[in-house]
């Protein structure tokens, strides 16, 4: 009989490595600095009141020349290099965003040829500012199954393109930029188990309508961050056979400072360590949605806030509404 009943034509199937690592880290922020005194130049606002809600002082916003993929090939870039990894090395390219101007052409196929990875498989990954930590697991499933040898993950943001700028709820809160890591083969596990999930009812909190700017009911996202971050990152802690006093920095997405001290205090009072290294990058980054966490980690690292072997928290949650997170040592 023909078919799968004869053993001679039955598929074959692949494996990869048991585990995966982050291997490299790169950044890219447009030149353009804007601060809170900018703002309040052109909004009812000030710099005292958005250093009170939201902790943040500075921003950065890219010209009309610069595109999401422009920014992603510089923050892949410099992952690659920091990873010592060829792009010919690269099977894999994944960019975490959800500000393309266009649902197609996506970015990764673009980024993936402009950055030198010939015929590599690319695809974009839309889960918001829960992004990046949506893709890093994709890329280590990926690896693990033996469908990738080593995968380029980018979080990239041209948040400023969909902002109404005469908004103040919104238009003091985001900013443009990438972050990058490489996701490759490990001896043992480097990458922790994904907790994550979705709340679809409160898909009316966050959102782009009408492909006009993005809106928020800042208030309704903050009490479910608040209340949702903190259990999700203390899983995935157990997930990955440790406790709290053993993680040594906390990232999360970067979307509000009190949303992050929030998430700080209840793990500190479940058990993670007083001396827990807490990314703060919101204040000179703004929120960058999918970009911000690998930005935070890029920014931590080169100003010695975490070293290589470091255990890392990273926490994303946004838009949809979704969520997630993982422990990962730091490269």
């Amino acid at each position: 009989m023909d078919g799968i009943d004869n053993p001679g034509k039955r598929l074959r199937s692949v494996s990869g490595s048991p585990h995966t690592r982050l291997l490299g880290l790169g950044s890219a922020l447009p030149d353009r600095v804007v601060s809170n005194h900018d703002l309040a130049a052109v909004l009812d606002t000030s710099d005292e009141w958005i250093r009170t809600r939201v902790g943040i002082v500075h921003r950065r916003y890219a010209g009309p020349e610069t595109s999401v993929a422009d920014l992603a090939v510089e923050a892949g870039g410099k992952a690659l290099a920091d990873a010592g990894l060829d792009p010919s090395g690269v099977d894999t390219v994944i960019v975490a965003t959800c500000t393309m101007p266009a649902p197609i052409p996506n970015a990764a196929a673009q980024v993936a040829d402009r950055i030198g990875i010939r015929a590599g498989g690319a695809f974009d990954l839309n889960a918001a500012c829960a992004g990046f930590c949506y893709a890093v697991n994709t890329a280590s499933d990926l690896v693990r199954s033996g469908s990738a040898g080593h995968v380029l993950v980018i979080g990239a943001e041209k948040l400023t393109d969909w902002v109404n700028h005469s908004d103040r709820n919104t238009a003091i809160i985001f900013g443009d930029g990438a972050g990058a890591t490489v996701v490759g083969p490990s001896d043992e596990p480097r990458i922790g188990p994904v907790v994550w999930g979705s709340a679809g009812d409160r898909v009316s909190t966050v959102g782009i309508w009408n492909r006009t700017h993005i809106e928020q009911d800042g208030l309704s996202v903050y009490r479910w961050a608040t209340e949702t971050a903190a259990p999700v990152a203390a899983r995935a802690v157990e997930r990955a056979g440790l406790r709290l006093s053993d993680i040594d920095a906390l990232v999360p997405h970067q979307a509000n400072l009190r949303i992050v001290d929030s998430i700080a205090r209840q793990l500190k009072a479940d058990g993670a360590r007083p001396d827990l290294v807490v990314a703060d990058d919101i204040a000179e980054s703004g929120n960058t949605s999918s970009a911000s966490i690998p930005l935070a980690l890029d920014h931590m690292r080169a100003a010695g806030r975490i070293t290589s072997g470091d255990i890392l928290l990273l926490v994303g949650f946004g838009a949809g509404l979704s969520y997630a997170a993982q422990v990962v040592i730091c490269p």
